[in-house]
């Protein structure tokens, strides 16, 4: 379990929330702050009625929990782009990828948000196809399947994938996003161009995992 706070100080509400977050009952607060100042282990923040561990405990607790010093790979967001409830008991990589999307969205990594964006796109493109048995008509001579530009044209017009009209219009307008971040030397996304195709971007997607047969 990684560290949750930077923050060095605390206050004693802050304490009594972790004992709410962990279901445990609230101690009393007076004999709270009462402990707390008699404890070797805690000495006074900068801040009015703050406290912090003292340094010798830190280095102790480490030292007997160095899972303390792990830095988490939970992925931890709100569902703005695609919401948990589509990507939900879906597959592993489909979950961190839609969790990544949602994630670099609110910390303002609209250039990883867009790339992140079309990569599920054609993942899930690509998946649909071979849930269909048609995947030969995207791929090469060789097997290998082809550039995006390539399976967005296909999938435009092909009457077996059958999308709807609506995610055929905005296929290649995601497609462009994606690339722009991707290649494109002097441009940065911003949030306006996620934003405005954000509606369109979760229709298509919650379409291509049903027609992927990932979705039933």
């Amino acid at each position: 379990m990684a560290n949750t706070k930077s923050e060095p100080e605390f206050s004693l509400n802050e304490v009594l929330d972790c004992f709410d977050a962990l279901h445990f009952s609230r101690p009393n607060i007076s004999r709270l702050k009462k402990k707390i100042k008699s404890s070797k282990d805690i000495v006074k923040g900068k801040s009015t009625d703050t406290y912090k561990l003292h340094a010798k405990a830190i280095s102790r607790f480490e030292s007997e929990i160095p899972e303390l010093k792990v830095e988490s790979e939970e992925i931890v967001s709100d569902d703005l782009i695609v919401p948990v409830s589509l990507y939900s008991s879906t597959r592993g990589y489909i979950e961190s990828l839609s969790k990544q999307i949602n994630a670099s969205y609110e910390n303002n990594i609209f250039d990883g948000c867009a790339v992140l964006m079309r990569r599920l796109l054609e993942i899930l493109l690509i998946q649909s196809y071979e849930n269909l048995s048609i995947e030969s008509e995207i791929q090469d001579s060789g097997g290998h399947y082809k550039m995006l530009n390539h399976i967005v044209a296909n999938a435009k017009v092909n009457k077996k994938l059958g999308l709807s009209r609506n995610t055929k219009e905005a296929l290649e307008e995601f497609r462009i996003i994606g690339n722009f971040s991707a290649h494109k030397i002097f441009y940065n996304a911003k949030r306006k161009d996620i934003s405005k195709v954000a509606t369109e971007y979760r229709a298509a997607i919650e379409e291509l995992l049903y027609k992927s047969g990932i979705k039933k």
